[in-house]
């Protein structure tokens, strides 16, 4: 869901410059590189890179106020591991170089439910040969949702990719977790929804 623009984001944005990521390919790290797609307000990517200093985390998100609240909570912590993107998934394949991000993050991404739109899901089978192509030889990707049907199918997208299915579990939060949740996941969990959570790491010849 797209949030509604005010108006003290355009020109806050064009302001940043610690944060916002113009140029994904100018990234200069030597650190390894988490790419969360699709991180909504950043609660889970500001958290996890506050918790893990020895990670560099990128946010992907085409959506400026979203964007705006999750560069607000970067100042707030003072982050040093952490840029945001403003852009479009679909553009993904042109953003980084090739075998250029150690992880992928897709966390309740839109489960486009009709039919006709599936082929917009960011697990669809178009998507995993970009997410492929940027990751490194060895990379892994982590998918989390609370559809369950989306989650059905994006199963059999990944069996039929260059990712191998390490972890499935339909009930990720049966048992006490650590790590940062998502703004949806805390809202779903909190309401008994089970959490789909799939790990899948990239099979690809070097």
């Amino acid at each position: 869901m797209r949030m509604r623009k005010k108006k003290w984001v355009a020109p806050f944005l064009e302001s940043e410059n610690r944060y916002l990521l113009r140029n994904p390919k100018s990234l200069a790290t030597k650190l390894p590189v988490y790419l969360e797609i699709g991180m909504g307000m950043g609660d889970f990517i500001t958290k996890s890179a506050n918790a893990n200093k020895d990670v560099f985390y990128l946010g992907l998100e085409r959506d400026e106020t979203c964007v705006a609240r999750a560069i607000q909570k970067a100042e707030e912590l003072e982050l040093e591991n952490f840029q945001v993107i403003l852009g479009n998934a679909m553009m993904i394949g042109e953003m980084f170089d090739e075998s250029s991000i150690d992880r992928i993050y897709l966390h309740f991404s839109d489960p486009w439910p009709k039919k006709g739109h599936h082929k917009r899901r960011l697990t669809y089978g178009s998507f995993l040969e970009m997410y492929a192509r940027i990751l490194k030889p060895h990379g892994d990707l982590v998918f989390k949702t609370d559809n369950r049907p989306f989650f059905d199918d994006s199963l059999e997208y990944f069996a039929n990719s260059e990712f191998k299915t390490d972890v499935v579990d339909y009930d990720y939060h049966r048992i006490s977790r650590s790590e940062p949740m998502t703004g949806y996941e805390a809202k779903f969990s909190a309401l008994g929804e089970k959490i789909n959570y799939a790990h899948f790491l990239l099979d690809k010849d070097n």
